[in-house]
Parts: structure tokens; C-alpha cells; sequence
């Protein structure tokens, strides 16, 4: 029987020479996103445009009509295309870039093909997002050995970026001193001191660097950190989940972390799930096995890696059977971006609603931005709720409390309010973290402060009654 023809629906498509709508609320016909839901929380799982989602489910069809025919051949040009369109995003060589289903997926590749060795350090931080903590801490508590130990660096906001680099580079300093005998010598190709002689003999410090931490939802000066790390021989492993779509002038060639891995599905608008690895050519030796680990998978001990060394991105071409359409979206989802505008429009836009819609909510819940000189803020204000603040911990809340209160509030927000921002609970304080996406406008953040007015008027009045009163 013929296999029929998909027809889009309003919005599904866009005729590029045609002007895109204004930015705003006209923008949400292009977005599947509820008529009635107010969506300040792009910066958890992405927001897909319905012309993306339309071309991934075109492509799925096309896959169907003949499966081996895309799978053995067809495949291999459009993943090409996509790994050069994100490249040039974040100045860097296509080679340098291979696509994998998150964050996550992404950092795990990183870490877990280090060879480890007794007296090896990862120093992360306490705003290290979840998984990435678990996974260091897991490597950290592995029953066979050699396994690294790892170090946790506290920062409570707000904070300036000279005060953070002040405390990174403090934390390096007592790393350091309290491991006087222990010779770091394993150090990035790029840092001085480094020798082809002795790769990888000796201990390395290898540092765990969010370029934009999830909660607070905070830009960090991770450029100015790799530059420290590179001067003091330690490894960088950025952790940009939030980044590609929402920071600005990213370019890895001239910052030159030695590992940077971003989530495309976040803020690019690519189908879920979607990320990005760049591992620069210098550091590919690092990464001898994807994971899963591949057909393309290149014992270091046999001729072939003298020649073609891991063979990094071949191994990455194909890890088993899977949906390559969200790794193929991403082309579709940069040219939807073209169409808005291009990045810096885009930019633009967010970024100054998100100063102006934080400064608008915090006016609606008569409380305050985490960050009021906007150094920290990309597109993700940080708003504090109208909670009692604590001084000392459990001086007011305790831990049942505050479990209580987030689903409290997560499930009145989605369920009774339709809408959502993150929430979080640091320095004493909750907080929400918003994200401006080009379908947002202000309006959007005065309705979310009367959703939270509301639901922490109720909080007040049950759960806190006694500390309150």
C-alpha cells in the first residue's frame, strides 16, 4: 500500500523569505506549547518549534520507507552536515565535534576514559548539577582501583565573577599545598610543562566547570578559569549543558577548554535528546571508546591507531541502533533560528527580557533578583520567593519541609496555575529561575508572581504556621 504523504498544519512550516512574526507572544504559534501554559522554564528540557518537529517527523517517515538504505548510507552525509552546521556555532572544527543523546551522556564519556590513577584529583563544586556530581562522586567510590578522589569548592550566592575566580583559585591552591608530594605531572598538551615524553605519566588535576550552573541559573567566567587551569596544567571539563543558544560568543578555539559539552535540545531548539561533545584534536587520544562503546572502537594497541589514532568521531557515527533524528534536527532547528534572526537577535531579545522580567517578578512578589547588576544573567533570571530567609541552617526549615514545600509548589504551578519556573532552595533562601525564550514577554512573569504569591501564602499559613506567626 502507498505510505502517505505528511501535510503540515499551521506552523509546522515557514516560507524563509517571508518576515518571522515579532518576537513575543506572536512567536507561540511556531511553538507546540499550550494554548494556556506559561512556559518559564525553557532551560530545563527545551522548547522544540513545530517546523522541527515537523522535519524530524518527515524524516521518520523517509527512515521507514527504506530503513537499510538510510541506516547503511543515507545517514552519513545529513549527521556530516549537522556536526559542521554546530561546529561553526562554537568556533570550532568538525572533527572536533560529535553528537551524543545529553549532557550527561556527554561528560560521562569524558570522565570515564581518563585512566585513572592513586592520588588523581576532580574538583567540582557545590553547584554542580546532580548527575555530574553522582557520576564524579561514583568514579570516586568504585571498588577497584586506581579511582580518583575528588574535592568540592562552596559557592553561595550571589557572587561576582572576581569573586568566584578567587575562590577557585584558592581551592587550587589548597589542593595543591595539602598534596605537596604528589607530582602532577599529567598535564593538558596545551599547559606549560607538558611533554610528549611523559604523557600521561604521573597524577592530574582535573577541574569540572559549569559554564552556566542550573540552580542559581548563573553565567560563570569559566573563559578566565580554563585560562587559570591551563597555567596551573589542570584539565577543564566544561560543563556547557545551558550554553549553545543562550550564551553568547562562544568560541572553543580561542578559549580552548580541553573538554566543552553543551545540550542542544536546551536552548537550540534541536529535537530531544541532543548534545554536543568538542574535544579538540590535541586531546582526542583521551577518548579511546564512545559509549557505548562502538564498531569503530580502536585498541590502542593494534596498527590502526598508530595511523588514525581513536578514530574519535567515526566511533561516534554510530553507537548501536537509534533515533538519529534529534541528531539530525539540528540543522533544521539553526535554520528556524536564521529565520527569527540569527543569534544575536535572538540573544538580544531574551537577554533583556530576562533582566527586565526578573526585575518585573521580584517588583510582583516585593522581593529581589539574585543578581542586580546582570553579570551573572544570561537569558535565566534568578527571582527569591516570598519565603522567610534563614540565617543558620534549620533554623526554620527542615528537611521534610522543604521536600514538602518544592512538590507543594510544583504541582500547584503545573497542575492548578499552568505554568512553571525552577525552583531551589540556597543560601537560606527559595528561589525561582526563570527562562526568557523568544515566544516570552513580560506579562508572562507578572502572572507567574501571582501564581507564587498565591501558593506561598498558602505555604505561610500551613506548613511554616508556627514559624511565621
Amino acid at each position: 500500500m502507498p505510505i502517505r504523504e505528511l501535510t503540515p498544519v499551521a506552523g509546522e512550516t515557514y516560507d524563509p523569505s517571508q518576515k518571522p512574526p515579532s518576537f513575543g507572544h506572536p512567536l507561540k504559534y511556531y511553538f507546540a506549547l499550550d494554548e494556556d501554559y506559561v512556559n518559564l522554564n525553557n532551560g530545563s528540557y527545551g522548547s522544540q518549534p513545530l517546523p522541527v518537529l515537523y522535519a524530524a517527523s518527515k524524516l521518520g517517515y523517509e527512515i521507514e520507507r527504506y530503513p537499510d538504505r538510510f541506516h547503511r548510507i543515507g545517514y552519513k552525509p545529513l549527521l556530516v552536515k549537522a556536526r559542521q552546521n554546530v561546529a561553526k556555532l562554537i568556533g570550532a572544527e568538525a572533527d572536533e565535534v560529535v553528537l551524543v543523546p545529553n549532557a550527561t551522556h556527554a561528560l560521562n564519556t569524558v570522565l570515564r576514559n581518563f585512566e585513572w590513577r592513586e592520588g588523581d584529583v576532580i574538583i567540582r563544586a557545590s553547584t554542580t548539577y546532580g548527575a555530574v556530581a553522582n557520576t564524579i562522586q561514583y568514579l570516586a567510590d568504585r571498588s577497584e582501583q586506581p579511582r580518583p578522589e575528588f574535592v568540592t569548592l562552596q559557592y553561595t550566592f550571589p557572587l561576582t565573577h572576581e569573586q568566584i575566580l578567587d575562590i577557585f583559585r584558592a581551592k587550587l591552591r589548597e589542593v595543591k599545598q595539602a598534596r605537596a608530594q604528589t607530582a602532577f605531572t599529567d598535564v593538558p598538551p596545551n599547559s606549560p610543562g607538558h611533554s610528549e615524553a611523559i604523557r600521561g605519566q604521573g597524577n592530574k588535576l582535573i577541574a569540572v566547570i559549569d559554564s552556566i550552573t542550573a540552580n542559581p541559573g548563573a553565567l560563570m567566567p569559566w573563559k578566565e578559569i580554563v585560562r587559570v587551569c591551563q597555567e596551573e596544567g589542570v584539565w577543564t571539563v566544561i560543563d556547557a549543558a545551558h550554553s549553545i543558544g543562550q550564551e553568547p560568543n562562544i568560541n572553543l578555539s580561542q578559549s580552548k577548554p580541553d573538554f566543552w559539552l553543551s545540550n542542544c535540545h536546551k536552548w537550540l531548539y534541536a529535537k530531544r535528546g541532543c548534545a554536543v561533545l568538542y574535544v579538540p584534536k590535541r586531546n582526542q587520544y583521551i577518548i579511546k571508546s564512545s559509549i557505548p562503546t562502538s564498531h569503530d572502537y580502536v585498541s590502542p594497541t593494534s596498527d590502526v591507531a598508530k595511523t588514525k589514532g581513536t578514530k574519535f568521531v567515526e566511533q561516534h557515527e554510530w553507537t548501536g541502533t537509534m533515533d538519529l533524528a534529534p541528531y539530525l534536527s539540528v540543522t533544521d532547528a539553526i535554520a528556524f533560528r536564521e529565520w527569527l534572526g540569527g543569534e544575536t537577535a535572538i540573544y538580544e531579545y531574551c537577554h533583556k527580557l530576562a533582566l527586565d522580567g526578573g526585575k518585573r517578578l521580584a517588583e510582583v512578589m516585593q522581593t529581589r533578583v539574585l543578581d542586580e547588576d546582570g553579570e551573572l544573567t544570561v537569558n535565566m533570571p534568578n527571582v527569591q520567593l516570598p519565603l522567610p530567609v534563614e540565617k543558620t541552617k534549620g533554623e526554620i526549615y527542615t528537611h521534610d519541609q522543604l521536600v514538602k514545600i518544592y512538590f507543594f509548589l510544583q504541582e500547584k504551578l503545573l497542575l492548578e496555575w499552568k505554568t512553571f519556573a525552577a525552583l531551589y532552595f540556597h543560601g537560606g533562601a527559595w528561589w525561582c529561575r526563570c527562562s526568557a525564550q523568544v515566544y516570552n514577554e513580560i506579562s508572562d512573569f507578572e502572572y507567574l508572581g501571582k501564581a507564587i504569591n498565591a501558593l506561598c501564602k498558602e505555604i505561610k499559613e500551613n506548613v511554616l504556621a508556627d514559624k511565621v506567626a
